[in-house]
């Protein structure tokens, strides 16, 4: 592994989620022409997820053909160079099929058991979070920071949900987020919720559990923007996903707290 393939694929990674959210937004545009399936509670897919996969998968496959490819809605490919590229086409399927403007295409790339590089963009704003080990996190073309909150009611913190754990999770941990003076954010879209943290709009964030397409790019933007992140190895976040606790340095022992006695 050398920077220079570290450096081309950030690049490429960058345009590819352009295009892809682009691809995107064009169908946020035709809503109502959309095939739309549900998966489980409150998981749906629609032709537009299945569709701008494959079109992600395509270009990483003409580019990088011996590379690895994991994403939510199609079947993954094992590569053979020892980079594996990690997709999610639309986080926030709900708001984009309510058509609320608060979605993002998320791409990852693993090497080994280490996050690379990662790049979420949201269309409807223009907004290309990204970053790669060791040289920063950048929101468009401003570098990113954490929020330096030293207490929990100096800003908000981002909670996840799904159907894969108990809803009594979460409202244990927002509850007791509250009673310590804390203002708990929900977006529907943890991709782009971790981006907030990376930038500095959230202070932190928890989910009792998150697939790797979704928490990948965005634990490593936090962390390249002086965040802390609770501890992972991605190639186990690859088979089976894991809890997620993130934030910027004087909240997250807090946060962690409130995690370890609520996601029991």
């Amino acid at each position: 592994m050398s920077n220079n393939e570290i450096q081309s694929r950030l690049d490429f990674a960058k345009k590819l989620v352009e295009e892809a959210g682009k691809k995107a937004l064009s169908f946020f545009h035709c809503i109502n022409e959309l095939e739309i399936q549900q998966k489980s509670i409150q998981d749906y897919v629609s032709n537009a997820d299945l569709e701008v996969e494959i079109f992600i998968r395509e270009h990483i496959s003409n580019r990088y053909p011996d590379d690895g490819i994991v994403g939510e809605e199609h079947e993954n490919f094992e590569g053979v160079s020892g980079y594996t590229w990690v997709i999610d086409p639309i986080d926030g399927t709900t708001n984009f099929l309510t058509e609320i403007p608060s979605w993002c295409v998320v791409l990852a790339c693993v090497h080994k058991n280490e996050t690379k590089l990662g790049a979420v963009y949201e269309p409807c704003h223009n907004e290309l979070f990204w970053g790669s080990q060791g040289k920063g996190a950048f929101i468009n073309d401003e570098a990113m920071g954490v929020s330096k909150s030293k207490s929990l009611n100096d800003g908000s913190t981002g909670v996840g949900m799904n159907s894969r754990t108990s809803s009594r999770m979460t409202v244990s941990f927002i509850q007791k987020l509250i009673e310590r003076g804390g203002i708990f954010y929900r977006n529907a879209s943890g991709a782009l919720m971790l981006s907030y943290v990376a930038s500095g709009r959230l202070i932190g964030y928890a989910e009792p559990h998150m697939n790797a397409w979704d928490c990948l790019a965005g634990q490593l933007l936090i962390k390249e923007a002086g965040g802390i992140i609770e501890v992972q190895d991605a190639n186990e976040m690859l088979k089976s996903g894991g809890r997620v606790i993130a934030s910027g340095p004087g909240v997250f022992d807090e946060i962690l707290e409130i995690a370890n006695k609520a996601y029991v």
